[in-house]
């Protein structure tokens, strides 16, 4: 990333209200280039999102880091994020987080971001194929919850995951219309909610895929 490249790749993060100095640098230390292939690679530092494989898409920085900071992450969090995709965003949240745990239901996507796990030398992340849609009861409670895909509700079993204190964000609605980001906060007196604005996710769906590999 040339300088430049830099600057206005933060200028377009920055514009979108996020301010958070720790996320604004894992932002800057994460080159988006790693998690793309072929002719999009050239396309990483504009803020838009682009395809991956499995017929999946790796989400505009600006939203990956909006979604970062209103997650609240610190040093001491554990967190789990349902749907690895290109592990763009399970990479920013290792900057910030004690450990991260990604779940995805496509193997090929999961093995890819594996591979730039390794090449990045991140050891707090442990990368699973798994159904998001049922979280990670087994490493539960999470201090923090972060789903890349749409849920029409957020999903009870993952909220059930979180812990007393802990925050959760997610896009909810339709896949076919506009959704909504939201983030909930777990307190002793309920759930507090708070509408962050509109996105378009890929939908969340239940169990894990077949294997399938697609050009692109």
């Amino acid at each position: 990333m040339t300088p430049e490249e830099k600057m206005q790749f933060i200028y377009a993060i920055r514009r979108r209200g996020v301010t958070d100095t720790k996320v604004l640098n894992a932002m800057e230390k994460v080159d988006r280039k790693d998690f793309l292939t072929g002719i999009f690679e050239e396309k990483a530092y504009e803020d838009i999102p682009l395809p991956i494989e499995c017929g999946q898409t790796i989400s505009q920085p600006s939203v990956v880091a909006q979604m970062t900071q209103s997650l609240e992450v610190t040093s001491r969090c554990k967190v789990l994020e349902i749907g690895t995709g290109s592990g763009y965003q399970a990479t920013i949240l290792s900057y910030l987080a004690r450990r991260v745990y990604t779940v995805e239901r496509h193997q090929d996507l999961l093995i890819r971001a594996q591979k730039v796990f390794d090449m990045l030398n991140l050891t707090n992340i442990t990368a699973m194929r798994s159904d998001g849609c049922r979280g990670l009861p087994a490493q539960a409670p999470f201090d923090r919850i972060l789903l890349t895909a749409a849920a029409e509700d957020p999903p009870g079993l993952l909220l059930d995951q979180l812990k007393l204190g802990g925050v959760m964000v997610l896009p909810v609605g339709q896949s076919d219309s506009v959704q909504t980001m939201i983030k909930i906060k777990k307190t002793d007196h309920g759930l507090i909610y708070h509408e962050m604005g509109e996105v378009r996710f890929v939908p969340l769906i239940e169990g894990v895929a077949d294997n399938y590999k697609r050009e692109l």
